[in-house]
């Protein structure tokens, strides 16, 4: 009989879980209550779910505010009340209004007000007024026909000793200092759980407000089905031609794919389509295909990826490029019969075209049934301190001590105290909704059935719940993901058409795996700007497996991930890979079920068949570790269960307990991190497309890397690279550059995008009037037809933008100057007499290319006419470049690197070590090791120059210096500034 719960996804507001919820209702005696979020269903379905497993009739609503101010409270009758409180929320948040003091006509609704209200306005037949513990005296000396309209309001917000910690949230929802906060922003102190004996007691005088609380709550019901699949059931609205175009659709891929020829394919798409068919899936995979042929007819560039890989009917319909025969990847990891969620397709499509899918996506599916989905933010470890040490005033000096050095003596003091009193309260408390990276949510029935929808700044209908909650009502989401490396090879496709005349193709990456150049690049790990495998980290591994073949590749971009290298097992694959005679197997399981991998579990699958083969877990609990390892998966208390059958397990198998353990820590140790043999087959085939551009064009995609605004590294790499790979960098131009990076044969230019502090506008109208009229005769002409500033034009001088003058810098800014002072606005565009200002004679003005250094440092962020090298005060570059260090294993050496980036690591006694990346002077790649001792000493500070001494390490073939010290070397004066 609790109308009123507020839990901790009203927002900065209640302090309790939905599982704190039930226990406090079960603690006083309750077996009925409304779950009334604040402005959001988040938690709705979710607390309804809980529930029916806890036995209690749990029901849905919504308390709708204005800012601080409580308008009314709604309660659901049954699916389609909840239905119509969403959409009304729903309809608020999109159109952006604040809630209006009277509730509209709902149907299968209850709507209570404050008892302020209660000589307001003419009650509805299914309006009430809500009275507070607090106010039932005021109310008995009510006539009997307004008693007849009033319900009790018992709010439940906190615990009685969370109070201090909701006043602190709402000082953070209000961005005021905890004593700032008025009475009308903070809850009052008795919204806590009071037993239903007591509260029966204090309403024992007022017997008509009990009997109207259980009439209404008696009105309502909640029977939502959790089992049935709520995604759009049919593609063509009928079941039966869903399956005769999907099986179109695929026999037609089939012969592009296979061949019309290939038994073993046909067998095996065949049975695919059958279980497709009898698991109502058909309409899944048609619009997944529907949304992958809109891209190819807009010839934008996907990758299907993620465990829908393991398809061969995916493979065949061109939502993935993965042959799964060929790599033996089962159907059933994807769907098989006893799934009963539907399967999860992952496709990236380029940054900058995913929005325009999006708009396809919204606009072919019904309004009201496609949505992003929603996720949650929470509060976080330091930012928990941070917040709260804003609240009551702190200092950022005794903030940020309080956040690195919380044992300081000088954090020991009562606001600190109060501040750490909370803290394990609050971490992963919910801090505002927002928008799930990739989820699109297509439903048969309206999305409001399930929850209200937002309006964030994207401008598309969010869900207000998470892809757990989603998961758990039936749903599973479209993943549309962007990532760079898809404009990359997008991009250089058309830079290559551009700037040679030469169409190629990057489909069909089959051939790629069989190119020998291709190979060659690949096992040399020249591989910066290529997807996936440019990072410091991957170019070792692959320079450590002498990788050069696909399987190889795949394998690496599982290896690489955090799960297996914690595990010790990436190490340990490296040895087996260059020694299959060294492998032991731990138990005959192993090798029959992982010696394509010697021995090592690289992928999720391995982990199942272990789990199932090895601790005789079905497959149904090998899938939930599989879920565990990729986040998905919630529940604890049922991954506990299973640890313990599995011990159990091994142990009834008289398996040795300290193997059986070692064998649970390496499956523990993927959480989260590893990935399916399909999806690393997906990013492997990325990888090949990439470096295909790579090995044949790569000018061209150094360019399309640049335009697409990097990867891994900073854009002075890239550059770098584009020089070594035979490229003329010119510094943008106004006569030849356009806004992005551009190449005309092997010259290079730069574009105005990557001058720092150039207005945008300009840059524009430099290239638009250019095109219309031509190009730019002089200074002066330039500033006539731009009607650029003086400013403006300063930068564009000192970064060469006006070289074509032919003049030095500094006669330039002296026509600036006095061109600029005597200017005045003109129509923009050739004029049909040019007369020529005369010009003052200057005598010779001395030029220094350090001023040019600096300059491009200043405007570009690098030095793009030289190097940082060439600003070192000294010339000396270290005693071998960096490319002989393989050469020189076991000595101490020094050598000269220009700092690129660095990675944090931790070590088993908690203490930070760092890895280190540089650029020799020659341009290339080297790699360091800071122990922590090493590095509390002669820490790494940022760019520079830096002289590194240390002894050469190389693990096979792969080079890299163990450092003993280090120092940034001085650069020479900034002339600028003399």
């Amino acid at each position: 009989m609790l109308l009123n719960l507020h839990s901790y996804f009203s927002l900065r507001f209640g302090t309790l879980s939905l599982q704190d919820l039930i226990s406090g209702m079960r603690a006083g005696g309750y077996d009925t209550a409304v779950l009334t979020d604040i402005n959001n269903s988040s938690g709705a379905l979710d607390f309804i779910k809980m529930g029916r497993e806890a036995g209690l009739n749990l029901l849905a609503g919504m308390e709708f505010r204005d800012g601080d101010q409580l308008c009314f409270v709604t309660i659901a009758k049954n699916e389609q009340g909840f239905r119509e409180i969403n959409e009304y929320r729903t309809k608020l948040n999109m159109e952006n209004r604040t809630t209006p003091a009277r509730a509209p006509e709902f149907e299968q609704v209850f709507v209570i007000y404050p008892f302020s209200r209660i000589n307001t306005f003419q009650l509805r037949n299914f309006e009430y007024i809500g009275i507070r513990p607090s106010e039932r005296t005021r109310v008995q000396l009510l006539e009997r026909k307004l008693l007849d309209r009033c319900v009790i309001l018992a709010p439940v917000s906190f615990r009685r000793a969370d109070y201090t910690l909701h006043r602190q949230l709402r000082a953070i929802d209000n961005n005021l200092l905890i004593s700032q906060l008025e009475r009308e922003q903070v809850a009052a102190e008795d919204e806590v759980f009071v037993a239903k004996v007591k509260l029966l007691q204090l309403f024992s005088e007022l017997p008509q407000l009990l009997a109207n609380t259980n009439r209404i709550l008696g009105q309502c019901s909640f029977s939502f089905d959790f089992t049935s699949v709520k995604n759009k059931t049919t593609f063509t609205d009928n079941r039966y031609n869903d399956k005769q175009l999907l099986h179109k659709y695929c026999m037609e891929g089939f012969a592009k794919r296979y061949g019309k020829n290939d038994g073993i394919a046909a067998d095996r798409i065949q049975r695919e389509l059958e279980i497709i068919e009898n698991l109502r899936f058909s309409s899944y995979f048609l619009i997944t295909d529907d949304i992958c042929r809109h891209a190819r007819s807009r010839s934008f560039y996907y990758v299907g990826r993620g465990s829908g890989a393991n398809s061969a009917v995916a493979y065949c319909l061109g939502i993935t490029d993965v042959d799964p025969i060929a790599l033996d990847l089962p159907f059933e990891r994807f769907l098989n019969p006893k799934r009963k969620s539907p399967p999860d397709f992952d496709v990236d499509f380029s940054w900058n075209e995913r929005d325009e899918m999006y708009t396809y996506i919204f606009n072919r599916y019904q309004t009201g049934h496609t949505a992003l989905m929603g996720a949650m933010s929470t509060f976080r470890s330091r930012s928990i301190l941070r917040e709260l040490g804003k609240v009551y005033g702190l200092p950022k000096a005794e903030i940020d001590r309080l956040v690195h050095e919380p044992e300081h003596m000088l954090n020991k003091n009562e606001v600190t105290n109060t501040i750490l009193s909370v803290y394990n309260r609050m971490a992963d408390f919910p801090n505002q909704r927002t928008i799930h990276a990739s989820g699109v949510l297509i439903s048969e029935e309206p999305l409001t059935c399930y929850s209200a929808m937002d309006n964030p700044p994207k401008g598309l209908p969010t869900m207000q719940f998470d892809m757990y909650v989603a998961e758990d009502i039936g749903f599973e989401k479209f993943d549309i993901l962007s990532q760079r490396g898809i404009g990359h090879i997008k991009d250089c496709r058309t830079i290559v058409r551009e700037n040679l005349g030469v169409v190629i193709d990057t489909d069909n990456p089959k051939r790629f795996f069989e190119d020998d150049n291709i190979a060659a690049q690949l096992r040399s790990a020249n591989t910066i700007g290529c997807f996936y495998i440019e990072s410091p980290a991957m170019r070792q591994l692959l320079t450590k497996l002498h990788c050069d073949d696909y399987l190889t590749l795949v394998a690496a971009s599982s290896i690489i991930r955090p799960g297996v290298a914690s595990s010790g097992m990436m190490g340990e694959y490296i040895r087996r890979h260059h020694d299959p005679s060294t492998v032991a197997y731990p138990h005959p399981v192993f090798k029959e079920q992982l010696e394509e991998t010697y021995g090592v579990m690289v992928y999720q699958e391995d982990v199942m068949k272990i789990a199932n083969a090895y601790g005789g877990l079905d497959m149904a609990d090998a899938d939930v570790l599989r879920r565990m390892m990729s986040g998905k998966y919630r529940s604890k208390d049922h991954l506990i269960e299973i640890e313990d059958k599995f011990f159990s397990n091994c142990k009834t198998k008289g398996y040795d307990e300290k193997i059986s353990r070692e064998i649970w820590r390496q499956m523990e140790s993927f959480a989260g991190y590893s990935f399916n043999k399909a999806h690393s087959a997906s990013y492997a085939v990325e990888s090949y497309q990439s470096l295909f551009l790579k090995t044949y064009y790569p000018l061209e995609f150094m360019v399309a890397v640049l335009n697409n605004y990097g990867g891994f590294y900073n854009r002075k790499v890239y550059v770098n690279e584009a020089r070594i790979s035979g490229g003329t960098i010119c510094l943008p131009c106004v006569n030849q550059s356009i806004f992005n990076t551009s190449i005309q044969g092997k010259d290079i230019y730069l574009g105005f995008d990557c001058l720092q502090n150039l207005e945008g506008k300009l840059a524009r109208r430099i290239i638009s009037e250019r095109e219309r009229y031509g190009a730019y005769q002089s200074m002066g002409d330039f500033v006539k037809r731009t009607q650029a500033g003086l400013e403006q034009v300063i930068i564009l001088i000192r970064v060469g933008a006006l070289r074509f003058t032919g003049l030095g810098k500094k006669e330039l800014l002296w026509e600036a100057h006095l061109l600029m002072s005597r200017h005045k606005p003109a129509v923009v565009g050739m004029v049909l007499f040019e007369t020529e200002s005369r010009k003052p004679i200057l005598p010779p003005l001395e030029e220094d290319i350090l001023e040019d250094y600096y300059d491009e440092m200043e405007l570009i962020g690098f030095c793009v006419t030289g190097t940082l090298f060439d600003l070192a005060k000294s010339d000396y570059r270290g005693d071998m470049p960096s490319k002989e260090l393989h050469l020189h294993e076991g000595k101490t050496v020094r050598v000269v690197g220009d700092f690129i980036c660095e990675k944090f690591v931790k070590t088993k006694h908690r203490d930070q070590m760092k890895f280190g990346t540089f650029l020799d002077a020659e341009g290339h790649f080297f790699d360091t090791v800071h122990f922590p001792q090493t590095l509390v000493k002669y820490p790494l500070r940022g760019a520079g120059i830096y002289l590194i001494e240390g002894k050469v390490i190389v693990e096979y073939g792969c080079p890299s210096i163990e450092v003993l010290r280090c120092a940034k070397m001085p650069l020479k004066p900034d002339p600028r500034s003399e």
